[in-house]
């Protein structure tokens, strides 16, 4: 199976510029599940990113595993979080020999999965590494978060890089874009890169189901008005929680 790559070419600036959601997540994940784990649980960061999420889990005390389908966001990753081991996966298809007591996944990275039937593939690996009890907690952009955030455009000024995303969506097809223009300083010469970056939403009801199909029990969803979810990048995206039995 392909590994989703679409990130590599803008891990360095990712890493710079994004990264930082894992301290808004951080809280959330501490409140819906970690608080209840064990000391010293083994937990997996799955589409880990550049690694500043498996950081902070290494530094709570939880043997911390870290899963990405871009081989440099996982360089960086190993060099943001030195304690926690990493590997390059698809997570559709997770093959690790050892089992997790939680599995988390933020900042939508799963709305990357194009399709349903994809999504549950997803769901199936993640069950397939949980022990028994083990939790599954994961947010995703709801069809709000990209009526009210994906539109317009911004951009970053660097001495060393300039990136300009241009975001839009599609009611019809229920899919997000993110057009990125990235210009490079490379020894004394600009480079300059484009690439998209595509996701899609899909309905409570539809992600619910597909957790039941793939095994998962005693499902919460947590979105909306609810106070854990206050930062603005918050806007629109439901966090799950699913148990194995």
């Amino acid at each position: 199976m392909h590994r989703y790559d679409a990130y590599d070419p803008f891990a360095r600036i990712y890493n710079q510029h994004w990264g930082f959601f894992a301290t808004t997540a951080y809280p959330i994940l501490d409140h819906l599940v970690l608080r209840k784990l064990p000391p010293g649980s083994a937990v997996l960061d799955l589409c880990c990113g550049t690694g500043q999420l498996a950081a902070e889990l290494s530094r709570q005390g939880y043997r911390t595993t870290g899963l990405d389908g871009s081989e440099r966001m996982i360089e960086i990753a190993r060099q943001n979080a030195p304690d926690a081991e990493f590997v390059v996966q698809d997570a559709r298809n997770i093959a690790l020999p050892h089992r997790f007591s939680a599995v988390f996944s933020t900042f939508d990275s799963l709305n990357h999965v194009m399709s349903l039937e994809g999504l549950e593939q997803v769901f199936r690996s993640v069950f397939a590494v949980l022990e028994g009890g083990g939790q599954f907690a994961f947010d995703l952009n709801m069809e709000e978060g990209y009526r009210s955030r994906w539109r317009g455009s911004f951009g970053h000024v660097e001495e060393d890089h300039v990136c300009v995303v241009r975001s839009s969506h599609d009611s019809d097809e229920k899919t997000g874009r993110l057009d990125v223009t990235l210009f490079e300083l490379k020894g004394s010469a600009w480079q300059r890169t484009d690439f998209p970056l595509t996701q899609r939403w899909y309905g409570e009801s539809e992600i619910r189901g597909r957790l039941r199909k793939a095994g998962f029990e005693e499902l919460q969803s947590v979105g909306g008005k609810d106070p854990i979810l206050e930062s603005s990048l918050h806007e629109g995206r439901m966090f799950f929680v699913a148990r194995k039995p």
